[in-house]
């Protein structure tokens, strides 16, 4: 795409010690006229045909609604848009499925469905399966013929996927695999016509991955999980009793499972991130309308302080971890369009650039969902008892945003992975965290420069407070490695102290880059508002960044190391004085007029 230069030039992790310019960055405002209409038609779909029966979805007896959705979902060719057009897809680019995730997942349970069958049922084989494989499944999962499910989780395996106990045993014959296990927590299990299914094959010490077929016998399940949200996703355990698998679908490699099931939850990840966007828009949308309808003390409630702190502080992290989400999956598919030109295939071009950004899915799921819980909750509180009633909107949106902390890896897994995988490349040479960590250091028994004349262009000073964050990131995480070692990888609050630090500071830069590339286009006046929404998130991420940072270097550090770091702390993580109540208003005064999330 023209709006994105010297993308070939950015890999994974590689923010923390590189300046990235705006033209280097995708933002939303990039989307092509093709793409707006694709958010159109999954608008349109919400409207007509899952909204009007979210309640029936969710006190449904059976799984003949849920089923119905997803056909009138792939008639609209929205199954299928990631596969590719010899298989029946419609071959859509990466950030274009991501639009879809997002402006499906305001859909509820059904959202949930979509994103299990187009995504962890259907990529396996897209991304894994031989060609006779993808040619027979494809077409029927990409046109909705067959739905599909993921079994990985087991009662004794959650976020230890490999510790699964479910064995697959080559049959006499040599023609079959037979399996023998517990699954459980699978979405789509009660109406999937295939599942992806990991099991260790006698007595290997990693998973392999299968396609089961349900006509396949030998599966049974329990009756559908009651749950605390999402309750019209059908969720199951599913029990596999000598089920007869051909040998020929075994997917990919004999113990290639736990690697499957990693980069597909990569795809998942940064997925569920532009989910928890578009739920978190919608649940904000709600809280405004409400807001310009409820009259308490002879006002509208919109008109209080206290509900536009709500309304302003909402829209500012959507639309900073809206930012982040989608510079993220435009780096995945400019990776995508580097490894094809390289010569890999597609499906291994995919596998291979999701890998390299694993880093920033990780980040992104851990932000969005968060940021979905905060506004959903803020929702309900500005709907006041009516929001905890089940007649209002928000109380099912509180109630089915939590799972997403928890799926696809929980967020505090998401947050050691995100420590850990750049410790990782910085070992193997990959991302030269080393020489900068040093430079700051040194930095640190520097006298600093006062004299240095100021930069008074447009985030001038914003994106010098991000540089300064990320000398803190390489502040607090060199010091720790090298006073803690090895020993670091039990000292998991700080690991999560240094990915909070990690978060903030790629969203900052993220929205800094977004409203800066906005405003070179449109000019400074015409994105005021939007200057308000990323000078107000620099300042709470200040914040959080502050916090975490301190816990960490008190953590491990004393004496003089102790002194010396905390006030290299107060000095990277010093701002100019900013007066955000009065950006704040702004921003909720205009969403109010909007009567929506307008940005």
């Amino acid at each position: 795409m023209e709006t994105v230069a010297n993308k070939n030039l950015i890999k994974g992790g590689e923010f923390l010690i590189k300046d990235i310019t705006p033209e280097e960055i995708f933002t939303p405002e990039d989307f092509t006229e093709e793409q707006r209409m694709l958010i159109q038609a999954c608008k349109d779909f919400l409207e007509k045909e899952v909204y009007p029966k979210v309640e029936a979805l969710d006190e449904a007896k059976d799984t003949s609604l849920m089923v119905s959705l997803l056909d009138k979902a792939a008639e609209l060719g929205l199954l299928g848009a990631g596969v590719p057009e010899e298989y029946g897809g419609m071959g859509m680019d990466f950030n274009s499925t991501m639009l879809i995730a997002e402006y499906l997942g305001a859909g509820h349970s059904f959202a949930v469905a979509f994103s299990a069958h187009t995504g962890i049922g259907t990529l396996p084989i897209q991304y894994y399966g031989n060609e006779e494989q993808k040619k027979k499944y494809l077409p029927k999962l990409a046109s909705g013929e067959w739905k599909a499910a993921y079994c990985l989780t087991e009662p004794d395996s959650g976020s230890d996927a490999n510790s699964g106990k479910t064995k697959a045993t080559l049959s006499e014959d040599g023609k079959y695999y037979i399996i023998n296990g517990q699954k459980m927590w699978i979405t789509n299990g009660g109406f999937a016509d295939l599942y992806i299914v990991f099991a260790k094959i006698d007595n290997d010490k990693n998973l392999s991955a299968f396609i089961v077929e349900k006509d396949f016998g030998g599966i049974t399940m329990n009756p559908p999980e009651k749950k605390m949200g999402i309750k019209g996703s059908d969720t199951r355990q599913i029990f596999f009793n000598d089920c007869k698998v051909p040998v020929e679908n075994l997917l990919s490699e004999r113990e290639n499972g736990f690697k499957i099931a990693v980069n597909i939850l990569n795809i998942g990840r940064i997925k569920l991130a532009a989910s928890a966007v578009g739920a978190s828009k919608a649940a904000l949308s709600h809280a405004i309308r409400y807001a310009n309808e409820r009259k308490q003390f002879g006002r509208l409630i919109s008109s209080f302080g206290a509900i536009k702190h709500k309304i302003a502080e909402s829209a500012v992290k959507i639309f900073a971890s809206e930012a982040a989400t989608y510079r993220a999956g435009q780096n995945i598919e400019d990776a995508i369009k580097m490894y094809k030109e390289a010569g890999m295939s597609d499906s291994e071009a995919k596998l291979e650039s999701l890998k390299q950004f694993a880093i920033e899915c990780a980040m992104m799921k851990v932000h969005a969902s968060e940021v979905l819980d905060y506004v959903v909750d803020e929702a309900v509180q500005i709907y006041g008892g009516m929001g905890y009633s089940a007649e209002s909107p928000v109380e099912r949106a509180y109630r089915d945003s939590r799972i997403n902390r928890i799926f696809e890896g929980t967020n505090e897994i998401n947050r050691l992975l995100t420590v850990d995988m750049i410790l990782r490349r910085a070992m193997q040479g990959e991302l030269d965290v080393m020489g900068p960590a040093m430079a700051v250091a040194k930095e640190l028994m520097a006298i600093p420069d006062f004299g240095a004349e100021a930069d008074t262009s447009l985030f001038a000073a914003e994106l010098k407070a991000v540089k300064n964050f990320k000398k803190a990131i390489l502040m607090v995480a060199g010091a720790a490695a090298q006073k803690l070692g090895k020993g670091l990888g039990e000292e998991q609050e700080i690991i999560m102290n240094v990915a909070d630090m990690l978060i903030e500071t790629y969203v900052t830069e993220s929205v800094l880059l977004r409203v800066l590339k906005m405003a070179q286009k449109q000019g400074e006046e015409a994105t005021a508002l939007y200057q308000d929404l990323a000078r107000v998130y620099l300042y709470d991420a200040a914040d959080v960044i502050q916090k975490a940072a301190r816990e960490a270097i008190t953590a491990f550090a004393e004496g003089d190391e102790l002194r010396v770091m905390l006030l290299g702390l107060k000095r990277f993580t010093k701002l100019e004085p900013f007066n955000v109540k009065a950006a704040r208003r702004r921003i909720a005064d205009y969403l109010i007029e909007k009567n929506e999330y307008a940005f």
